[in-house]
């Protein structure tokens, strides 16, 4: 993503055509670096700006926000000069990252002012900042965010200090540059020419520095030194053609999202633009075509009527997936905690069942001694005596302090505890395993969440597994609550079916099932499935199971293979080229008494090594 000056030049265009001759009519500060100011002009409009320094932003916005009842004191600076002003002028200097609105007010004694809000859009450096004229300079009435000469040595953002913009050093305008400059600066530069681009004209990001690379046809690889005259020359055309797009403010705002089966389909139809907005993960966005992603495989690049629509969209995807991974840390953490825990103890476990394997010996030396142990004299350290079970003679360790018989019953002594200790410990291998198993079923599920509700469910799952201690009431993750007469109620139902498991249809018709988390496998395996139906898991791996629904109908073999892709992808071993996974009829699977949500047992089943992919299936959205 590249919030620069294009996108910026894209934004105040919008501005110019939207805003300018209308008036004030609100100021809000929602957040501490926020301000939304709504202008009246032939329509009404939001205008949302922040500095915040993780996420700056600028555009024209659809969406209210609530405001403090107590409004800050910059925001109340801003309503009491330029609370009812009109909009004069917008405009981008230099195609930086900042954005000037020109204001007119009236001041005390009715006369006619000029303000100017300025926004920079910088980074951790963003600001918005409110400028008088004075003296024939600019100086700072007051600012969202001060800065101080100890926290910057460039520039003091104060009230009464003059304003100026921090030019970054060694690079031109790229607007007013001539093809002899920019052979200068690019034919000059000793490093790639993307990079010898960014780094040498104001207002272009990586991305569109790489984009006119890619439009010249060059490799992205070649170094800028290395292009003669006449390849500069062919770079320049392309870099020029942007900014003439840009000074006649002909924009093409747009997302590349990746995650797309755009391999073409038997009617050469082109994948649906709903769908891929739907279904896809938002990576890029530009004010310009992004051409270099067009051919690339599982990427789509979509058009919008406007930038300010595809700032709203783009971070509102994008923070519902930040929300998700943000909200999910407390409980990734307590099943990180556990699966650490669980392995270092099952290693334990393991070496303790390792050392148990000489029972067998002892007892065998405990049965020769008894046997032959008449024949051996005292005080010996130790025998050979022969094995009546293999025909071999084999060498008996003896304790000379003891008489050979007393030697086997020491023997027998250990043999019988280290059975003991095997049978124990084999049973709690088991449980540990079993154990790990789960978890990592629960780290899947994790990852597979898209909404609040599938986190919700996980938790209560953790809750019920004594991961983390439940609370007695809180509904919210369909914990357990008493009544009255003390009796548990189970409150999970509401939870469960917020959240509903992924719908894939194949183009034959058939529909798969995969269930995002324990409790969603128990019941597609035992509730939606029928005996007929097929069933598929990662082999070894913890994963959701996915359900064919056969309808009675005969699946071709293309669907196997969907259905296998799918189990595999939902799976631990999602990252691996290949995978094995098991399949076979629903009516084999079974699930053991007391087991944990979503653990089943099977022992007659098929299985199939494939790649872990969603391909050629569509995905049906249910609402929630």
């Amino acid at each position: 993503m590249a919030f620069d000056g294009i996108v910026i030049a894209n934004i105040v265009r919008d501005m110019k055509e939207k805003l300018v001759g209308g008036r004030i009519l609100k100021i809000q500060q929602p957040e501490k670096d926020e301000l939304i100011i709504t202008i009246k002009n032939y329509d009404q409009y939001r205008l949302f700006i922040s500095a915040d320094a993780s996420l700056p932003l600028i555009y024209l916005s659809s969406s209210k926000k609530e405001a403090p009842i107590t409004a800050p004191n910059f925001c109340m600076l801003l309503r009491k000069y330029i609370g009812t002003a009109r909009i004069v002028d917008v405009y981008q200097p230099d195609l930086e990252r900042v954005v000037v609105m020109e204001l007119e007010h009236l001041d005390e004694m009715g006369d006619v002012c000029r303000k100017k809000l300025i926004v920079e859009i910088m980074g951790k450096h963003s600001n918005i900042i409110f400028c008088g004229e004075e003296e024939g300079s600019l100086r700072i009435i007051d600012s969202i965010k001060h800065v101080s000469s100890a926290m910057s040595s460039v520039r003091e953002v104060l009230p009464g200090r003059e304003y100026f913009i921090p030019r970054q050093e060694n690079k031109v305008n790229p607007l007013t540059v001539t093809a002899e400059d920019f052979a200068r600066l690019i034919g000059e530069y000793p490093d790639k020419l993307g990079k010898a681009i960014y780094m040498s004209f104001t207002g272009f990001s990586p991305l569109m520095a790489n984009e006119i690379v890619y439009r010249a046809g060059f490799d992205g690889e070649t170094n800028a030194k290395d292009l003669s005259s006449d390849l500069l020359l062919h770079l320049y055309k392309r870099f020029e053609s942007i900014v003439e797009d840009i000074k006649e403010g002909r924009f093409y705002p747009c997302i590349c999202f990746d995650g797309i089966d755009n391999a073409p389909e038997e009617t050469g139809a082109e994948p649906d633009t709903a769908d891929i907005k739907e279904k896809g993960n938002p990576v890029e966005f530009a004010a310009t075509e992004l051409t270099l992603y067009k051919n690339t495989p599982g990427m789509a690049v979509v058009g919008y009527d406007s930038i300010s629509r595809v700032l709203e969209e783009y971070y509102a995807k994008k923070n519902v997936v930040t929300n998700i991974r943000q909200k999910s840390t407390d409980l990734r953490k307590v099943v990180s905690n556990a699966l650490e825990r669980t392995v270092k103890k099952l290693e334990l476990q393991r070496k303790q069942l390792a050392d148990t394997e000489k029972r067998d010996k002892y007892k065998l030396y405990g049965e020769l001694l008894t046997t032959y142990g008449y024949g051996i004299e005292n005080g010996v350290k130790e025998c050979t005596l022969n094995n009546y079970y293999t025909g071999e003679d084999i060498r008996v360790p003896l304790d000379p302090d003891i008489s050979p018989l007393d030697n086997a019953k020491k023997y027998y002594e250990k043999y019988s505890k280290l059975k003991r200790t095997y049978e124990a410990v084999s049973v709690q291998v088991k449980a540990s395993e079993e154990e790990l198993e789960h978890l990592e079923s629960i780290n899947v599920a994790l990852n597979i969440a898209d909404c609040t509700d599938d986190l919700d469910i996980i938790k209560k799952e953790l809750i019920e597994c004594g991961y983390i201690k439940g609370h007695f009431g809180h509904s919210n993750f369909g914990g357990k609550a008493g009544n009255k007469n003390g009796k548990s109620i189970n409150k999970n139902a509401g939870s469960r079916e917020k959240s509903k498991p992924l719908h894939y249809v194949t183009e034959d018709g058939f529909h798969l099932y995969v269930g995002k988390n324990n409790y969603q496998n128990d019941e597609l395996t035992f509730k939606v499935a029928n005996g007929g139906d097929w069933w598929f898991h990662a082999k070894k791996n913890a994963g959701s199971h996915v359900i064919v629904k056969t309808e009675g109908r005969e699946l071709p073999d293309r669907v196997y293979e969907q259905a296998a892709a799918l189990a595999a992808y939902y799976s631990k071993a999602a990252e691996n080229t290949k995978t094995d996974v098991d399949y076979l009829q629903r009516k084999d699977v079974k699930k053991p008494n007391g087991a944990k949500p979503g653990f089943v047992v099977y022992y007659t089943n098929y299985s199939m090594t494939v790649v872990p992919k969603i391909d050629g299936l569509k995905e049906i959205h249910s609402e929630k």
